[in-house]
């Protein structure tokens, strides 16, 4: 099936007289009749549901239309993005281990990467993504053990290159990891590009309500996870599972079957029955939405563009964007909704805008269908220093507009009476 009609069908295939819609299977725990059916689910010989925290019908159902939508051979639903990027780094990395990230990535994934991670011993050196590729090799070692980006970054909207991020990170024998969100499946489908794994934070788009908080982690199957000794977590026995090798038991799968049966069973950042119901209701409308946030986008970021008091715009979608060629070739159905723009008063003048609005309102969240704004470095990006900004590709007066499903004409309006008082 096509994108569209994966949204609606995959996943979920009710038989004869079963619901049509999606059913919430609101149990922590499932009944068998033998020690020995459940001793088989614990031992992962044998697929089924025995505790919510590992698997639930309602959640595997989202997985698996997930996984259908990226292309991958599996996913795994958490109750957070943050928890998504965590697990999918702690996957494959331990204490003395290193990876390469981009440094223009979301303020917290950047925190949980220089901070929380680098005091459970992992190291991580952050790269300008616009380097050249001599450059970008100088910070590989022999302990890295994966690259991590953004497709359309967040707050600065730069166009993440996939594919020769993908031939850099291989060149290494190591994945890249790739966090979808402000694309989604939609606009663009990283494993094309050579990707390995992606995360998403389904919080934005794919929820696209601000109803439920959400992450997922989908796993292409492609990366040979034997082929260089780099990665024994998933090619030598694991102790805690009786000697169990996850390449040899899972094959393409290794990886999320890891994830899941590992990390989320010690750490427990489980995604709910009832918020993956939430999530698959906005799965079903995401390709109508995310035709409709381009569009009203592609509108607003052409008028602040062209306005007078208006520094600067970052959108992938303008024709005057430096990742035009970038965006054409990795999101060609369209950039997002996301913008960010500078006032040319600087910060005083980003704060008056933002307190002048009126329909849009200022909030701690993207991609909602409702238009909304944000001033990074006081709030998402607080925790980074100037020139961490700077490296984020944020100046201190920058503003994150993301663009709702309102008649464009609305949101133009309530933009143009806020920047007449900045």
């Amino acid at each position: 099936m096509k994108t569209e009609s994966l949204c609606q069908h995959a996943g979920y295939s009710p038989r004869n007289g079963e619901p049509r819609v999606l059913p919430i299977v609101q149990s922590t725990t499932f009944k068998y009749d033998s020690t020995d059916e459940v001793a088989k689910l614990f031992d992962l010989a044998e697929e089924g549901f025995f505790y919510t925290r590992l698997g639930n019908p309602t959640v595997d159902a989202v997985e698996r239309k997930i996984a259908a939508l990226e292309g991958g051979v599996g996913a795994l639903c958490t109750s957070s993005g943050q928890a998504a990027s965590m697990i999918a780094v702690l996957n494959i990395c331990r204490a003395g281990d290193h990876f390469v990230c981009a440094s223009s990535i979301y303020g917290g994934t950047f925190n949980l990467f220089a901070v929380t991670l680098k005091r459970f011993g992992i190291d991580v050196t952050f790269i300008n993504q616009r380097d050249g590729n001599e450059e970008i090799e100088k910070a590989f070692r022999p302990n890295t053990r994966l690259v991590f980006g953004e497709t359309l970054t967040n707050p600065s909207m730069d166009v993440f290159d996939i594919e020769r991020f993908s031939m850099l990170a291989h060149a290494h024998n190591v994945p890249l990891i790739v966090d979808n969100t402000f694309a989604t499946p939609i606009l663009c489908r990283p494993f094309e590009f050579g990707a390995d794994v992606v995360v998403h934070s389904t919080t934005k788009y794919m929820d696209g309500h601000a109803i439920q908080m959400g992450g997922v982690i989908v796993d292409s199957g492609s990366f040979d996870w034997k082929a260089n000794g780099l990665f024994p977590e998933l090619t030598e026995p694991d102790t805690s599972y009786h000697g169990l090798v996850y390449t040899e038991a899972f094959g393409k799968a290794a990886y999320i079957a890891k994830a899941r049966a590992q990390l989320m069973r010690d750490m427990g950042c489980c995604q709910t029955p009832q918020g993956a119901f939430y999530l698959n209701l906005g799965l079903e409308t995401l390709p109508l939405r995310m035709e409709r946030h381009c569009r009203n986008a592609e509108v607003c970021a052409e008028f602040l563009s062209a306005h007078p008091k208006v520094a600067s715009v970052k959108y992938p979608g303008l024709v005057s964007s430096p990742d035009r060629a970038l965006a054409a070739k990795y999101v060609p159905k369209g950039a997002s909704g996301v913008i960010s723009f500078s006032l040319k008063g600087g910060r005083d003048a980003g704060a008056r805008f933002i307190d002048s609005l009126g329909m849009i309102s200022l909030q701690v969240h993207v991609a909602d269908l409702r238009t909304c704004v944000l001033h990074p470095a006081s709030s998402t990006h607080r925790q980074l220093n100037d020139a961490q900004l700077a490296d984020a590709g944020i100046d201190p007066g920058m503003v994150r507009l993301s663009v709702g499903l309102e008649n464009a004409d609305d949101i133009i309006a309530d933009l143009t009476q806020a920047l007449e008082k900045a």
